[in-house]
């Protein structure tokens, strides 16, 4: 039997292991609750649906359609990040005391997360539109400086220091892509080695200090700072191989490890499915990011190339520095891993990632499919 034309060419040899992914997490949320589909493991799946439907109407956008809403859609989301400085929520886990929120009613809003692939689209359109010879000049560095400044301070404000690092991260690359001399990004690097000691006393707070501290020495504070990586790295470390069994993490059931359900869900499936687990997510996002390259590799443009690189550096953002801050390799900031964390924005913001990759990969095929 055919396919609709609509599903024949969707690139399933991603979209199989992402399903595949999305189900293992529903199963960890699942056990994290002690066997029971709420809170998380039915709401995970449900938006996962809801999303991948945003993610198909998204892939059918034509590329002029981007270009038009690339700036709106900044500026947009800059309003939303005025609103939570106004009207904001504040957190509880991780995030406990932060402004990161707005309440919805049916859902909480991080918009700074949005800014994520908002940061790629608007630095993709400015680049398209800037004349290759300049963008040599100050004028490739000034603006796209200014774009990215503007949020990660704001979000910085929140204060939300993992976001607004993916913000610039992902802005930097658009950057680099872009074709700005690599003497600016060496030369950058002599200032920022001034300025990191002057920012980690005076422009951090007291918690992310410690934060950073810890990462060298978690056991100096086994009870404080240095708990959350403890308990993943024992959560982690005891599931051996082949791990201890589905529904049989004693880590997450008996609460010693924090956050199982969001930033530390990979420690929480690491405990139960082992390193046979771990390899299996590794490699889905292996494949995920390796089609995604792929994809802005073909791209029939410098617009469609610079999105969807971004946008694949956006995710690899997440799950790099996920997967650093569970095996306490970096200071835990809060960041979710895509399509495994509970979470209904970083839910959104790598679906909205796949929906542009998606549509990239429909505008590669030809003329035809531009439109």
């Amino acid at each position: 039997m055919n396919l609709p034309a609509v599903f024949a060419r969707q690139p399933w040899i991603v979209l199989i292991p992402l399903f595949a992914l999305v189900g293992l997490g529903g199963a960890v949320l699942y056990s994290a609750a002690g066997g029971s589909l709420h809170p998380y493991a039915q709401s995970h799946v449900l938006r996962f649906g809801l999303f991948l439907v945003m993610a198909f109407v998204i892939s059918m956008f034509s590329r002029n359609f981007f270009r038009i809403m690339a700036y709106p859609t900044y500026a947009l989301i800059m309003m939303l990040l005025v609103l939570v400085e106004l009207v904001g929520a504040v957190g509880i886990g991780v995030g406990s005391g932060s402004q990161r929120w707005l309440d919805l009613g049916f859902m909480t809003l991080q918009p700074s997360e949005l800014m994520k692939p908002g940061i790629v689209l608007v630095l993709a359109k400015f680049y398209e539109t800037l004349p290759a010879p300049l963008t040599r000049s100050w004028r490739g560095l000034v603006p796209a400086c200014i774009l990215i400044g503007i949020p990660a301070l704001f979000v910085l404000i929140q204060p939300d220091l993992g976001t607004a690092l993916a913000i610039c991260f992902g802005g930097v690359v658009i950057m680099f892509l872009a074709g700005l001399p690599i003497s600016w990004f060496i030369g950058a690097t002599v200032p920022l080695i001034a300025i990191v000691p002057a920012a980690f006393f005076f422009v951090l707070h007291d918690y992310q200090r410690k934060r950073v501290l810890t990462l060298f020495d978690p056991e100096a504070d086994p009870q404080g700072d240095g708990y959350h990586i403890i308990q993943s790295k024992i959560a982690i470390g005891s599931g051996g191989v082949l791990g201890k069994g589905f529904g049989n993490g004693s880590q997450s059931h008996l609460q010693y490890l924090p956050e199982a359900h969001t930033d530390f869900v990979f420690a929480t499936m690491a405990e139960e499915w082992g390193m046979v687990g771990g390899l299996f997510v590794i490699a889905v996002f292996a494949i995920i990011l390796g089609w995604g390259l792929r994809v802005a590799a073909k791209a029939p443009d410098r617009f469609s190339s610079l999105l969807a690189a971004g946008m694949s550096t956006t995710i690899f953002f997440y799950v790099a520095i996920n997967l650093m801050m569970v095996m306490g390799m970096a200071p835990v900031v809060g960041i979710p891993l895509p399509w495994m964390s509970h979470g209904g924005t970083s839910m959104l913001t790598n679906m909205i990632c796949l929906g542009v990759l998606l549509a990239v990969n429909r505008w590669n095929r030809g003329p035809s499919s531009l439109s």
